[in-house]
């Protein structure tokens, strides 16, 4: 007997490749995770403040930073 999975042929790509780290936009794309990551940084953040966990806060506070730079970065770049 034998076993398949997946049920059939995977698609062929279609031959349009996007640039290197472009993602589509929406659900799952880079946006999303930009903000699901300020969004942890956040409560990371507090979690550290809350504990005095000095050195932490402050690296999860700069990640946050970081995470809404880029995404201001991104759009900028779809504004233009």
């Amino acid at each position: 007997m034998s076993s398949s999975t997946g049920g059939g042929r995977k698609p062929k790509p279609s031959g349009r490749r996007r640039p290197e780290g472009d993602e589509p936009s929406g659900e799952g794309g880079p946006d999303d995770a930009l903000v699901l990551i300020a969004a942890a940084a956040t409560e990371l953040a507090k979690l550290a403040q809350r504990h005095k966990f000095e050195v932490l806060d402050h690296l999860f506070a700069m990640a946050r930073l970081e995470a809404d730079e880029q995404l201001r970065a991104r759009s900028r770049r779809k504004l233009s």
